[in-house]
């Protein structure tokens, strides 16, 4: 398994008239979250567009636990559980500065080729980074 934390501070454009999160902006620290994992890895989306593979989100979930509120720094914990093939699904757990878990969920994106529109097998590049993660653990 795969996890990295990254912080975000909740901006007031990001709030509600109660000085909560709005609830549609949590997707936006999901991305957040999963590209600075990647980043983390050393392996970059624009990179992989670039070679000619996309990742449309193929299912988000999403469980509201606590609200964040403006100006918290929220810790994004973003987890990958398992080796990618055709998808690729990321866990989160967002805290606030007490550590409290205030949300969590799941997003599962697809690899396709942005020529044939079809889904492709994860780049060996991103397996490769990923694999010693799960040294020992069953497929």
């Amino acid at each position: 398994m795969y996890t990295h934390d990254t912080t975000y501070r909740v901006c007031y454009a990001d709030t509600d008239q109660m000085g909560y999160m709005y609830y549609g902006n949590y997707a936006r620290l999901y991305e957040i979250g999963r590209v600075e994992a990647l980043r983390s890895l050393g392996f970059r989306y624009r990179e992989l567009e670039e070679s000619g593979i996309m990742m449309p989100v193929y299912e988000m979930k999403t469980r509201y636990l606590q609200p964040a509120k403006y100006d918290e720094l929220i810790t994004v914990r973003t987890m990958i559980t398992k080796l990618p093939s055709v998808r690729i699904a990321f866990q989160f757990e967002l805290f606030n500065e007490e550590n409290t878990l205030i949300n969590t969920g799941e997003v599962t994106l697809v690899f396709v080729n942005m020529t044939s529109g079809r889904p492709v097998v994860a780049p060996a590049g991103l397996q490769d980074i990923l694999r010693p993660h799960f040294a020992g653990v069953p497929a």
